[in-house]
């Protein structure tokens, strides 16, 4: 019989043995200072794959990393197996700090951010110019998105031996974006070379509607890694999402890096703060400093109108400032 209190002695202590291996926790972390650098090359199912030196090396998050995401474009340190041989697992620790973030959002309703890429200098938006249409709502957010995450665009007009390109042309060299068109039949020679000229020793994600022939560029741009190309509907337009997972792939001789990123049907801006779009327009954003606080730049008493007026930019500047503003407030199909 057990006894309690005072009447108690050693043979009624119960002692519960100590899990098998358990350790008792702490809060010191290793510093790993011995870990290696990595470029992450895709992401798929928890499994990173890692450029490491030459080598291509699988990784898995450490558990220290908590929630704290890893996106192609991450530069990390690596710790654990760095041969790169079949069946061999190392652990990222760390991090390093990114120089930007593109992201989206399933739609302007979901609060929920995806990171697109980490890490670009240039975003390449990828539109056919027929089969399937343009859609230059889509266009007009990725803008918006990469302007808010300090990424130059550029836009890269496909097909072009199906539609003239002037219409949209003519829509977009205002806005100050850079632009190249290329044609299908000339994938495999000049207008390869027009697209890698302008990716050049940048690091350069694309994105696109599927179907647009952004995945065919892509095997034109690194013919020795290409990837699997689906046809494209004749009748919706639509195409399959022949690119399941974002990757990077290294330009010939070493000129620079381009991602390719799945097929995207909508380009949700939740996360951008409206605010920060004016940023993209230098010309414009000194004459904000008199617009009433909260200025959405487009009610009656902002400034900007006057500014322009008085020659400090072009109206033409003005006018794509307040489209992509509007960009925010409606969808791809409006």
């Amino acid at each position: 019989m057990r006894r309690y209190g005072k009447d108690a002695d050693e043979e009624d202590v119960r002692v519960r043995p100590g899990r098998r291996g358990s350790r008792p926790r702490t809060r010191i972390r290793p510093k790993h200072e011995d870990a290696a650098e990595g470029f992450v090359l895709t992401v798929d199912r928890g499994r990173i794959t890692c450029l490491v030196d030459d080598r291509q090396v699988t990784a898995m998050k450490a558990r220290e990393l908590g929630r704290k995401g890893i996106a192609v474009g991450d530069r990390v340190d690596i710790v654990g197996d760095l041969s790169g041989a079949k069946d061999t697992l190392a652990r990222i620790v760390r991090v390093q700090e990114r120089s930007s973030v593109l992201r989206r959002t399933a739609d302007d309703d979901d609060p929920f951010e995806r990171v697109v890429v980490a890490n670009a200098d240039q975003l390449a938006i990828v539109t056919a110019l027929a089969d399937p249409e343009p859609r230059p709502r889509l266009i007009d957010r990725c803008l918006v998105a990469a302007y808010d995450a300090g990424i130059t665009p550029l836009l890269v007009l496909t097909k072009a031996d199906l539609a003239s390109a002037e219409p949209l042309l003519a829509s977009y060299i205002p806005l100050g974006v850079e632009c190249v068109v290329t044609r299908h039949d000339e994938l495999d020679g000049a207008a390869a070379e027009r697209v890698r000229e302008r990716l050049a020793g940048r690091i350069t994600a694309l994105v696109g509607h599927s179907g647009v022939g952004k995945t065919t560029l892509v095997n034109a741009l690194v013919p020795e890694r290409a990837r699997a190309t689906g046809m494209v509907n004749a009748v919706t337009g639509r195409g399959r999402h022949t690119t399941t997972s974002a990757l990077a792939l290294p330009l010939p001789d070493g000129e620079g890096w381009v991602i390719d990123t799945p097929g995207v049907r909508s380009f949700g801006l939740h996360h951008v703060n409206p605010a920060r779009v004016i940023h993209a327009f230098p010309d414009l954003e000194p004459g904000t400093a008199e617009c009433p606080r909260a200025c959405s730049h487009d009610e009656p008493d902002c400034v900007l109108d006057a500014w322009v007026e008085a020659g400090n930019a072009d109206p033409a500047r003005l006018y794509s400032l307040r489209r992509l503003l509007a960009t925010r407030e409606r969808r791809e199909g409006d």
